[in-house]
């Protein structure tokens, strides 16, 4: 059965690994070579995987492609959260017709995060 597992490529995998693992409580797994500079950082994030690829030379005035969509128990609180972390909040929260509560968000690096909450059926 095929495990899909998103890596992030960033010029500053410490300050990226700060921020997942403040804002959403990520746990490092992994790490690339064990000693020395860090190329590769693996994170578990609930029951999900996350990789964080040490690439200085990253253009991050390009638009990222990819949208991380994390299921959290409580929008609200993780928005007051964000700037403290390091991100930046892209507008208030919002219920959306196939019942969820959606903030959008920035990760350090620039790339979208879309923070989710299931509402109440």
């Amino acid at each position: 059965m095929p495990t899909v597992q998103p890596i992030i490529t960033t010029p500053n995998l410490d300050r990226q690994r700060a921020f997942y693992e403040r804002l959403l409580g990520a746990v490092q797994t992994s790490r690339f070579p064990a000693d020395g500079p860090i190329f590769f950082v693996g994170l578990r994030l609930g029951d999900s995987e996350l990789g964080l690829v040490n690439e200085t030379e990253v253009d991050l005035s390009a638009p990222p492609r990819i949208l991380l969509s994390v299921e959290v128990d409580d929008v609200n609180a993780l928005l007051e959260q964000v700037e403290a972390a390091g991100g930046r909040v892209l507008g208030p929260p919002a219920h959306m017709p196939w019942g969820q509560r959606v903030a959008h968000i920035h990760d350090p690096d620039g790339n979208m995060v879309n923070l989710t909450q299931a509402l109440p059926q």
